[in-house]
């Protein structure tokens, strides 16, 4: 599969860096359904890196889910506690961690720069035809909510997937490709930048 390289929570378990240039961090961008949050997890399990995820900080801060929150105070208000988690995470100096973030987070311009001064930033790329099989059936994604969800995707990324690149240090194409893979991928890119 191919790889292609640009050069353009809870606290007691976070690790603190000193500096932003060192924080070891990984930054997971991408549309949703990609696997942002599963891999995540999986590194969390097999490689020691605590994971958090931006979209579990809001709902847990706001008492309610995305839809929940997309329903009342509308996308503008969610993008804006976006950007606020992403301040705080780096206020805090975590390092050595996987932050998985929502898909809409990094179309902010402002966003874009916050990630980089948080961590390495990878974009997982998954085909449609991959993403309409995961969200088909999923009732969570306010943007996909009602109509034909194949459209929709296709729509999103036809907005989003030059950004998602543009924001990224590393880009991984994921379909077909081992967990294991991915995250010697990003380890080589951490240690060599290649």
């Amino acid at each position: 599969m191919e790889e292609q390289h640009k050069n353009t929570a809870d606290e007691s378990t976070v690790h603190k860096c000193r500096a932003y240039s060192d924080t070891g961090n990984i930054i997971l961008i991408g549309f949703m359904g990609c696997g942002k949050t599963t891999f995540g997890r999986w590194i969390e399990q097999n490689h020691a890196r605590e994971l958090i995820d931006t979209d579990n900080i809001i709902v847990l801060e706001q008492h309610k889910t995305v839809n929940e929150i997309f329903a009342e105070h509308g996308e503008p208000y969610f993008r804006d506690l976006e950007t606020v988690c992403i301040r705080k995470l780096i206020a805090d100096g975590i390092c050595d961690t996987v932050i998985s973030v929502g898909g809409g987070l990094p179309i902010r311009e402002e966003n874009g720069e916050l990630l980089g001064r948080l961590g390495t930033v990878v974009y997982l790329r998954a085909k449609v035809g991959t993403l309409v099989k995961r969200l088909s059936h999923d009732k969570t994604r306010p943007l996909l909510a009602g109509g034909d969800v194949e459209a929709k995707i296709k729509e999103l990324m036809g907005k989003r997937a030059g950004i998602y690149e543009k924001r990224a240090d590393l880009i991984i194409d994921t379909d077909d490709t081992s967990f294991e893979k991915m995250y010697e991928r990003i380890v080589r890119y951490e240690n060599t930048g290649n």
